[in-house]
């Protein structure tokens, strides 16, 4: 479907690819793995040809739709959520309006036998096939299943999109992408802006969906639910690895330990070659055989192994301070935007030591309650910070913080308080940032290498109580493991909003659930949260299965009612054509049964001619009489 060739890129004298190639088939589902910065986001921009190799090609044929869902989306807010979504069928309207052009053309022409009409009935056919497979005989179904299945209720679909935050408009971008149900979907961190009930639903959505898919995503269970291929972005090159996720990580280990005994033979090798070199070169009769080693040398390609992939990396937060008990009390608390109510009379106590996860669809607050704790937004209640509570707060749009005309040196060292004891380069490189990435401005890193700047900077100073939003989004697997593994060491107090399943198994011992502007308590993990949640919400899903099932009952009766009128109007002029050409017919044979009768040669081709075109409309008419009644 798609063929890379010897594709290279640089920027600015660094090598973003290297020659690399591969071919992308239809029904191919990819996972793109890679460490935050080599060039995941990138290649989906090179496949949508929003930029253009430096050298080699990228071969993608004419009639192929790809739909690209990017991180970074220019919005253009001017139509409701409805309006907007409806967009997607563009395609769609334009093969329906073919179609009823062709129609008309059909009906007002009566050479059925000539060339030009069996051309018409083709096109027709590619076209109603189209048609069908875009689902343009059940749009209004397919808008109903995606935006719902996407978290939007009926009281959204007259809003106007500039009302929602950034997440949800990204939502309604995603909903486009996959109502226009492209050969090609390059899905870039799909799951960032989902609530763990949506990614459920994308999961299946995808699992049914027909085309091809190129997913970037840091979530574990998200990628070995859909992929079946993982390419792996590492220095400049690929490696193909015919498998999801999981499959891919052992082959990798396997692939590792080979690569690194595979560099130990070649330094080996180097070592001794040199040690023959400088002896060999001095003398005139060995000259010779010194300069052959010399280019063979040269000739080598050296083996490069991750760094990540030689040494385990960790990092630590600070001890926490002593505190009271008691680290957090909010009583009655509440708030709301304008006349939206998003939280209304909330009771929690949080003691020293909880894990604590926020989970719910988004909308529901958990933000926003987030941000009250740490007094950045107005509320009505009262919140109470325990005896000698230091709070740390990482936001969902944290990295948007970050001054982007400074290095990352910069940025972290004007971050210091009052601890000149920490090693800031230590810290860095503990988040895989050394060397000369430390002296790079803000302003050219990846989303995840900023997401790691960020969270560098929590470790600056000692908290008692943390409060992290969404911190895994754009962290790729390897950053994400390590944040977790510290925060399981952290022995503060913790809160954290995520959707992000495997990232909070084992993490937490308790959860809130926002619903309904209020909060449920779960004792226990995601794990128990979800096992309890899918057995409380199966009666609810049934409902709604049952009232959905109403609602489309409805919509296909309308259906039904106009299609039967344009099916009625189309037989009625079928009826009249044939009783047109069997009346021909009939003069034809009253010619033909004369002795003698002149010009019988020409009546009889006639009449031939008349018996294949009744032969025709009665195929045509049985057709449109089996869609009526069927």
């Amino acid at each position: 479907m798609i063929s890379i060739h010897n594709l290279s890129l640089y920027f600015g004298g660094q090598d973003i690819f290297n020659k690399i190639s591969c071919m992308i088939n239809r029904k191919d589902r990819i996972g793109l793995i890679g460490k935050n910065g080599a060039g995941k986001s990138t290649l989906l921009n090179l496949l949508s040809n929003k930029i253009t190799p430096n050298e080699g090609t990228i071969d993608i044929p004419n009639n192929l739709i790809i739909g690209y869902l990017t991180q970074d989306i220019d919005f253009k807010d001017t139509q409701s959520l409805l309006e907007e979504v409806k967009t997607a069928f563009t395609y769609v309207r334009n093969i329906e309006k073919n179609l009823n052009e062709i129609t008309e053309e059909m009906n007002q022409r009566d050479d059925y036998e000539s060339q030009e009409y069996q051309n018409l009935i083709s096109k027709f056919s590619i076209l109603e096939e189209k048609f069908r497979n875009h689902s343009g005989h059940n749009i209004d179904a397919e808008i109903t299943k995606v935006i719902y299945g996407l978290g939007f209720t009926n009281s959204d679909l007259n809003k106007l999109t500039s009302e929602f935050s950034g997440g949800w408009r990204m939502r309604i971008e995603l909903s486009k992408i996959l109502l226009q149900k492209p050969d090609l979907l390059l899905l870039d961190e799909p799951t960032n802006h989902l609530d763990i009930e949506s990614i459920l639903w994308l999961e299946n959505w995808l699992k049914d969906y027909t085309g091809a898919i190129v997913l970037v995503s840091h979530d574990k269970y998200f990628l070995d639910s859909i992929t079946n291929r993982t390419i792996e972005i590492s220095f400049s090159k690929i490696n193909d690895f015919k498998v999801g996720y999981s499959k891919y990580i052992s082959l990798r280990e396997e692939r590792k330990e080979k690569q690194i005994q595979a560099k130990k033979n070649q330094e080996k090798y180097l070592i001794e070659t040199k040690k023959l070199i400088n002896k060999f070169r001095a003398k005139k009769n060995k000259a010779a055989f010194a300069q052959t080693l010399i280019k063979k040398i040269e000739k080598l390609d050296i083996i490069e192994v991750e760094k990540e992939d030689v040494g385990k990396i960790k990092f630590k937060f600070p001890q926490a301070p002593h505190s009271g008990k008691v680290s957090l009390t909010i009583k009655n608390g509440s708030k709301s935007y304008n006349d939206l109510e998003v939280l209304k009379n909330v009771n929690i106590e949080v003691l020293r030591g909880e894990k604590i996860a926020f989970i719910g669809k988004n909308g529901e607050g958990k933000s926003t309650l987030a941000k009250m704790i740490v007094n950045k937004i107005k509320y009505t209640g009262d919140i109470e910070i325990g005896h000698k509570i230091n709070i740390g707060y990482y936001a969902q749009n944290q990295s948007e913080l970050l001054n982007k005309n400074k290095s990352i040196l910069e940025e972290i060292e004007d971050s210091k308080r009052y601890n000149n004891n920490i090693n800031i380069r230590n810290i860095l490189g503990s988040f895989l940032f050394s060397n000369d990435d430390i002296n790079k401005k803000i302003k050219v890193l990846s989303g995840g290498e900023c997401a790691r700047v960020s969270l560098c900077k929590l470790l600056l100073e000692p908290y008692n109580l943390l409060i992290m939003d969404e911190p895994t989004n754009h962290l790729d697997m390897r950053s994400k493991e390590l944040l977790k593994n510290a925060l399981l060491d952290y022995n503060g107090t913790l809160i954290l909003v995520s959707h992000d399943r495997e990232f909070l198994q084992g993490l937490t011992n308790k959860i809130y659930e926002f619903k309904n502007k209020n909060i449920k308590e779960y004792i226990g993990d995601i794990n128990s949260f979800l096992s309890e949640k899918k057995l409380n919400d199966l009666k609810e899903l049934n409902n709604i299965e049952k009232n959905n099932l109403k609602s489309n009952s409805l919509k296909k009766k309308k259906r039904k009612k106009s299609n039967e009128s344009i099916l009625k109007k189309e037989i009625e002029k079928i009826e009249k054509k044939i009783i047109s050409i069997e009346a021909l017919i009939k003069k034809d044979e009253k010619e033909l049964s004369r002795l003698n009768t002149k010009n019988q040669e020409s009546i009889l081709k006639e009449y031939k001619k008349n018996k294949e075109k009744l032969i025709f409309l009665e195929k045509e008419w049985n057709i449109k009489i089996e869609e009526l009644y069927n």
